[in-house]
């Protein structure tokens, strides 16, 4: 998948992880999306590196609870783009479940719905795109790493 203007522009400027479409998978993909911003010098605990775990997070909890096909693993995927951006992108194979922004936020008392309220908050963009190559879709977030 390409977004126009957010290519690699290096080698080494992608990380991918497939990871178990369970609760345990998701915890760890939002690990590793920790782990590779700091090894891309956003260390842990800075507010890039919080931005792209708690994105990450919330985009494989997602796939893991929406986009949940038994036997099929989702995908994180880093991309350190120029232009002082990271695009985070998590893959699963239900392309017929497409999330959307709720209009009104759920009851106080309520644990689910308020993910992608938090993502559109922390991001400059998302969306959804069909992926490439298999069945299934890619929700993406584009988060600025350059301070202005």
């Amino acid at each position: 998948m390409t977004i126009p203007g957010l290519t690699a522009p290096h080698r080494g400027d992608l990380f991918e992880l497939r990871f178990s479409s369970t609760a345990r998978g998701a915890r760890l993909a939002r690990r590793l999306a920790s782990h590779g911003v700091h090894q891309w010098g956003h260390r842990y605990g800075s507010e890039v590196n919080d931005t792209v775990s708690l994105i990450a997070g919330e985009l494989a909890a997602n796939a893991v609870t929406h986009g949940l096909v038994r036997g099929r693993d989702a995908r994180l995927r880093l991309v350190r783009a120029s232009g002082g951006q990271l695009r985070v992108e998590v893959s699963d194979t239900r392309g017929e479940r497409v999330p959307l922004l709720r209009a009104v936020l759920p009851a106080g008392d309520e644990e689910a719905g308020r993910g992608l309220v938090l993502v559109e908050a922390l991001c400059q963009e998302w969306g959804v795109t069909g992926r490439t190559g298999a069945p299934g879709k890619t929700v993406w977030a584009v988060v600025a790493t350059a301070t202005a």
